[in-house]
């Protein structure tokens, strides 16, 4: 099974290529601990500037969210050990990765979470350099309240299973897929309490290739917008009967926060 939806190693070229004005080709690499997998949004359409300003691109070929301004939540299987990383840079505040307005800031810290062994506790934070100013953050989830309903996806993964990475930011919407219908559509290889799962039976919409990482997220009762869930895995892109799997925010809320006010975010 093809399981992470992230590009690494030799992609990460391919990615600057797009950023710096060229789209070109993807193809599934290693993740950063051994997994293959490669996601970005299938069957999404085109999201206007300033709708999402917490979506962050990572120069490693994944997606992350603002979670503070000096923080950015990813995947765990996106970054490599805890410890100081200055190798990534973070693209923000546009949603054309070409735009001469865009913000690139370079990584100086990279925490994952502990206990991390490519099989669930599928999160990360990257500390950026500076801090990134006029731009919303994405709060997270400390409660199961908000995780069921219809889902927001976005990133600038392929758009379609083996595809290219894409230059503009697409956005989709996915409904919740419960966590006995998903398992056993998976086999068991889901985590019920560290996993949410979201898709539509008959496939055709879906993260994929390059979208690791990225958020998904709903409106809460204030009608802002909150993240219920990590990109992940899953199989294939926009399968019938393989939903997209995510980290399930809520279970590692008191984690993540824990770890992001040890980063001084």
């Amino acid at each position: 099974m093809v399981r992470w939806r992230t590009l690494t190693g030799l992609l990460a070229a391919a990615l600057a290529a797009v950023t710096a004005g060229s789209l070109t080709l993807t193809a599934p690499a290693s993740a950063a601990d051994g997994g293959t997998m490669t996601p970005y949004v299938v069957g999404g359409t085109r999201a206007a500037q300033g709708e999402f300003p917490f979506m962050v691109r990572l120069s490693m070929g994944c997606g992350g969210s603002l979670y503070s301004s000096r923080l950015v939540l990813t995947a765990a299987h996106c970054v490599g050990a805890t410890g100081n990383n200055t190798s990534i840079t973070a693209t923000l505040g546009v949603v054309d990765l070409q735009s001469s307005s865009r913000i690139t800031v370079r990584s100086n810290y990279v925490y994952r979470a502990p206990g991390y062994n490519g099989n669930g506790k599928d999160w990360a934070l990257i500390r950026l350099a500076t801090p990134v100013t006029g731009l919303s953050t994405l709060k997270i989830a400390n409660t199961t309240a908000y995780d069921n309903g219809t889902f927001t996806v976005a990133g600038w993964g392929a758009a379609r299973e083996g595809g290219p990475q894409q230059r503009y930011l697409l956005k989709a919407t996915v409904p919740f897929v419960s966590d006995a219908t998903c398992d056993a559509n998976y086999g068991g290889d889901v985590i019920p309490a560290e996993e949410i799962c979201a898709g539509y039976t008959s496939g055709g919409v879906d993260t994929c290739q390059g979208d690791s990482g990225g958020p998904m997220f709903r409106r809460d009762a204030n009608n802002a917008w909150i993240q219920v869930g990590i990109v992940s895995w899953g199989y294939g892109c926009a399968r019938p009967n393989y939903p997209g799997v995510y980290t399930q925010v809520s279970y590692f809320a008191s984690a993540i926060a824990s770890a992001a006010a040890s980063l001084g975010g």
